[in-house]
């Protein structure tokens, strides 16, 4: 079976100096908030060019804490409206909400599958008050024209960089570094993952870093005295120290995650499937490569009956989702669509070149 990301295969790469971390980690008698964070937390902050990371407990909670820091430092206020696109997984809606605003949706460009920057200005009234920008399968959002807009109209941009760890613009700036602020998730499968959950946030504001690091740890700015009601929502000191030794391998690996994208997208030519826009630059990550497929489930059955394994990213659009029920009757036939065609294929640093060859094979005879 060819994986769709074989995570054992890639983090044994890492196998001695995994052992090296979690000796010295064991040893420092010191598991919370410790050096190791504060070494990531440098270090991280560097790699994506702002002057502040701070590390919290998954890629929800970065985003979520964004918000509830925007709310106590009285930038926000609850029920002002947040833009976001309809197409996004379920975290970003899903941390507007849980603070207390108003997310609203907008349909993908077609071609990119990000945020349609053209209509972003339709959507925006007297109670918009940011645009969350995702980066969606690790290509950056128009972040040129989403920051020429926000601008204009005094609103805020946040990042949900989630899948775009190194992704970066025509100036060389990086995911992370591209707005106000930014949330990062370190899911194991993410292009930067740890061994557990795991997150942060970016952003160059101080004032939104102290506020963001009390809330972080229970709402204390010193111990056991709280100012303001906060959450557990710490980076573990273990997954920290890890990070870090995988942070000095992002860049090689990004570099053949799109060596196999590209690829892909040269070897793919059956006409009933379509392969993600990408312009050969490296606003694009390709922490997923995500085709499109009117016989999406058929081709995924195919391809599970020879060998090889593929997810969908998303199966459910948030409109749609129980969970969301208010607006179950909303349509975004855009949105609609990805999701009931779309169908990612497997994509990891340690794919080989038979691997994608195969599964190049195999989609053309279908």
């Amino acid at each position: 079976m060819i994986l769709f990301n074989d995570l054992k295969k890639c983090n044994a790469r890492f196998d001695t100096e995994f052992k090296e971390v979690f000796d010295k980690f064991l040893d420092s008698g010191w598991y919370i908030l410790g050096n190791s964070v504060k070494t990531f937390e440098t270090e991280f902050a560097s790699y994506c060019g702002t002057k502040y990371c701070i590390g919290v407990a998954n890629g929800l909670d970065a985003l979520l804490l964004i918000c509830k820091a925007y709310l106590e430092l009285g930038v926000l206020q609850k029920g002002d409206e947040i833009l976001v696109p309809a197409n996004t997984y379920i975290a970003s809606i899903l941390a507007i909400t849980e603070a207390g605003l108003i997310p609203i949706l907008i349909e993908p460009d077609v071609t990119t599958f990000n945020i349609d920057s053209t209509i972003i200005e339709n959507h925006i009234t007297s109670k918009t008050k940011a645009i969350l920008a995702v980066h969606l399968y690790g290509q950056l959002a128009d972040m040129e024209r989403i920051n020429t807009i926000a601008k204009k109209n005094n609103l805020l941009v946040i990042e949900d960089a989630a899948q775009a760890h190194g992704a970066k613009n025509t100036k060389n700036i990086k995911a992370g570094n591209l707005g106000n602020a930014a949330g990062f998730s370190f899911y194991p499968g993410k292009n930067l993952g740890a061994l557990g959950d795991a997150g942060a946030i970016t952003t160059n504001d101080k004032a939104l870093t102290e506020k963001i690091m009390q809330l972080r740890n229970y709402g204390m700015s010193k111990k056991y005295s709280c100012e303001i009601k906060g959450s557990n929502s710490r980076i573990d000191e273990l997954q920290a120290a890890l990070l870090s030794v995988k942070l000095n391998h992002l860049d090689p690996d990004n570099n053949q995650r799109i060596k196999i994208a590209n690829k892909y997208i040269s070897g793919i030519s059956n006409p009933r499937i379509k392969t993600p826009f990408f312009d050969s630059s490296n606003n694009h990550v390709f922490h997923v490569f995500q085709i499109l497929c009117e016989t999406r489930d058929e081709l995924q059955n195919y391809l599970s009956e020879n060998g090889v394994q593929t997810n969908i990213h998303y199966p459910i659009p948030p409109h749609k989702q129980a969970a969301y029920r208010e607006w179950n009757h909303l349509s975004f036939p855009i949105t609609e669509k990805i999701h009931k065609e779309t169908l990612s294929l497997p994509l990891h640093p340690c794919l080989t070149q038979d691997e994608v060859e195969k599964v190049i094979e195999l989609l053309n005879k279908y």
